[in-house]
């Protein structure tokens, strides 16, 4: 039986399993991402991990024949290399990160884009499997997303396709001026939607950052009983504006993927990414959101959290060898 090893590289952490051909992740190891120590540094620090995993995988009588490894940047699916990242992970533009694996470990190793990888896993065995196309966006950090279509995601003439946090917002505005994008633009969904723009948002709404020191401590403040013993006028503005700022978040982000549905028309829609796990403080708004955007014939769209987790990306990037 085939047997591959897919690869999750973030901008903190690497995730490898070895993955059957069924989607069984056998075997799995983490480490931590050197994002500070540039791209070749990565490289051989992935090459060890992946080495170690095929030397478990023959302990255990199973061969590997290749790899699959999903990252986070811009990549060049043909190629194999990061055309470009952001400085979460520094010097990692320009790294030819399949022939470098290739190289070092003496397997085939196909790469794209980590989002990809995390939909096509859920494609393949997780919330939208079954399905001939779907659409995950994942809202956690960043906003990112995919479109599968028949087994295969849509990466884009020059392989940026996928990147849906950066089109125009309404709600991406603050006293009648765009809010800044970390891509360098302004006004869009990211800069409203993601994780860390929400905890921007309630600070703007008047929060106290002694109240909640990031994006989980807005959510336990709009969580909180506005009755709890101790609670005075002060945490209640506070938790007010923990509950606006999840409100307008989680309606931007429903809007934004209403607006793709329309245009795509995907079978399933796939909702993934750390705000999901916020439960329906989030979810409910959200979704609220997108069904109102959606044209008649697309109101009975299927939109599911995903379903697979942190296994997503590992199966989804396996799969780019398996197939």
């Amino acid at each position: 039986m085939t047997h591959v090893i897919g690869v999750d590289l973030g901008g903190t952490k690497t995730a490898a399993g070895v993955v059957s051909s069924s989607g069984e992740v056998l075997l799995s190891e983490t480490i931590p991402t050197l994002n500070r120590d540039g791209g070749e540094a990565i490289l051989d620090a992935t090459a060890t991990l992946i080495a170690g995993l095929v030397e478990r995988a023959a302990d255990a009588g199973l061969s590997v024949s290749g790899v699959g490894i999903g990252s986070a940047g811009v990549i060049d699916a043909v190629a194999g290399s990061v055309v470009s990242a952001t400085d979460a992970i520094r010097g990692w533009a320009g790294t030819a990160l399949a022939a470098g694996l290739s190289a070092r470990l003496g397997l085939v190793v196909r790469a794209v884009n980590d989002v990809h990888a995390h939909a096509l896993g859920e494609a393949w065995l997780g919330a939208a499997a079954g399905s001939s196309s779907s659409l995950m966006v994942a809202f956690g950090t960043g906003v990112g997303g995919s479109f599968v279509l028949d087994g295969a995601p849509v990466l884009g003439h020059r392989f940026v396709g996928g990147h849906v946090g950066h089109f125009a917002s309404p709600l991406a505005v603050f006293s009648g001026r765009p809010l800044s994008c970390v891509c360098g633009g302004s006004g869009h969904v990211e800069a409203i939607a993601s994780g860390p723009a929400i905890y921007e948002s309630f600070l703007r709404f008047g929060g106290s950052r002694a109240e909640a020191t990031d994006t989980r401590g807005v959510f336990a403040l709009a969580a909180s009983d506005a009755h709890d013993a101790g609670a005075g006028a002060a945490s209640a503005g506070d938790r007010t504006a923990a509950l606006r700022a999840i409100a307008v978040g989680a309606s931007a982000a429903g809007q934004a993927v209403g607006g793709l549905i329309n245009i795509l028309d995907p079978e399933t829609v796939v909702i993934s990414g750390g705000l999901v796990d916020a439960g329906d403080l989030w979810w409910t708004p959200m979704e609220a959101a997108l069904r109102r955007e959606l044209l008649a014939p697309l109101a009975a769209v299927p939109v599911v959290r995903a379903a697979l987790g942190n296994s997503a990306a590992i199966v989804g990037a396996a799969k780019l060898v398996l197939n």
